[in-house]
């Protein structure tokens, strides 16, 4: 097995062709994007996707007989199924796929149209409280909910390990009970990046409970397998994966509890984001998921090493992540850093006047206080050695 932190020296031949395919990437070349974690940059072969679906046969899905719209429903169920082969469903005829905007409005959906029906008074959720506010407000939500029709639900903090932030599922095992009916976890932690080992958790918490899936910075960066996570929701958005901005989807087992359908009238789908969806899944798995998660990893590690001698930069996260051959936990494509006395919002400023965007805030972290910000770099296939190594220099220089 190639060393994560070496990654590039043996894909480096496979990278180059691969970044060119970015127009907004080599039209810039003086310019470093460093923020995918936050929305990723799209490939040519998404753009004429979505130009060819807009000048042949841009219509509505499921509201007409002509051509056009028959080939636009078509596109929306064919997708359905990408979806499902793309996370490796083991039973695509039993499980859903419904397009959503995005994580948040997935998870949302969730909570209101699905667990307030399923859970019942006395009942808990596992939910984290330090991950993206996206999975935590959606279940605070669905608790009030269920309060204010006099359905009395107890949540409960998913416990972490003190040392490295990794899901406690030995202390998950001793808390879970047969009223532990829901729990909620993320795939890829947005600011530390670190790989929270979902699948661990299915044994703690035994074959019933219902487990929902916060893949939004996991998909279209490594593989991700339902068939061994054993999950009963994924949630991402098509826009960190290299689609559109507006579209995302909801996959849902249909094996525990009664099905997933969201509520309300279903109205017009987002064709064009769909379509964008549909080219970016191809695109990257053509380009192989595992070589672009080693890729990234490698310049993470690349990142974090540097940082480990400059002694007034802090990496955030697991500590022992930071090692290749980390015992705790393996360390994708995010890395978050303080500097001791310039504020992160200032480096960030100081980082973009030397060409280097980057994320610098509390990045929409639950539970996060006043002045925690960091900046964050967040790496897809198109960034490079050169790119980290000139961050590390400009990093040097403060």
């Amino acid at each position: 097995m190639i060393e994560v932190g070496r990654a590039w020296e043996e894909l480096g031949n496979w990278q180059r062709p691969l970044r060119e395919q970015f127009p907004i990437i080599t039209g810039h070349p003086d310019l470093a994007y460093l923020d995918s974690a936050a929305t990723s940059q799209k490939p040519r072969a998404v753009l004429e996707a979505v130009q060819e679906y807009l000048v042949t046969g841009n219509a509505n899905a499921g509201r007409g007989t002509y051509p056009w719209a028959n080939a636009t429903t078509t596109m929306v169920e064919d997708t359905r199924e990408r979806v499902k082969a793309f996370l490796d469903d083991p039973e695509p005829a039993r499980s859903a796929v419904h397009f959503v905007g995005g994580t948040t409005e997935g998870l949302r959906r969730i909570a209101l149209d699905w667990l307030t029906g399923f859970l019942a008074d006395g009942d808990e959720i596992v939910v984290p409280f330090a991950d993206h506010q996206a999975n935590l407000s959606p279940w605070l939500e669905a608790r009030d909910v269920l309060a204010r029709r006099g359905i009395g639900v107890r949540v409960v903090e998913m416990p972490r390990q003190a040392g490295s932030g990794d899901y406690d599922t030995d202390a998950l095992a001793a808390l879970a009970g047969p009223r532990t009916r829901f729990v909620a976890v993320t795939h890829v932690h947005h600011v530390y990046g670190g790989d929270m080992n979902v699948h661990r958790v299915r044994a703690a918490v035994g074959p019933d409970a219902v487990i929902c899936l916060d893949a939004a910075q996991s998909v279209g960066h490594l593989p991700v397998s339902v068939a061994a996570s054993d999950v009963d929701f994924v949630v991402f958005s098509g826009h960190k994966a290299l689609a559109l901005p507006g579209t995302g989807a909801v996959w849902a087992r249909q094996a525990r509890g009664p099905r997933f359908s969201p509520g309300g009238w279903d109205g017009t789908p987002n064709t064009v984001g769909i379509a964008s969806l549909a080219a970016a899944l191809d695109w990257l798995d053509e380009a192989g998921l595992e070589r672009i998660d080693r890729w990234c990893a490698g310049l993470a590690a690349r990142l974090t090493e540097g940082l480990s001698e400059l002694p007034a930069f802090e990496v955030l996260g697991c500590q022992l992540s930071l090692a290749e051959d980390s015992p705790v936990q393996r360390r994708t494509s995010i890395v978050a850093f303080r500097h001791e006395r310039i504020d992160s919002g200032d480096l960030g400023f100081i980082l973009f006047s030397h060409g280097f965007m980057v994320r610098s805030d509390s990045h929409c972290q639950a539970g996060a206080q006043p002045g925690e910000g960091s900046v964050r770099v967040s790496l897809h296939v198109y960034n490079t050695v050169a790119e980290i190594d000139g961050l590390l220099a400009v990093l040097r220089e403060l």
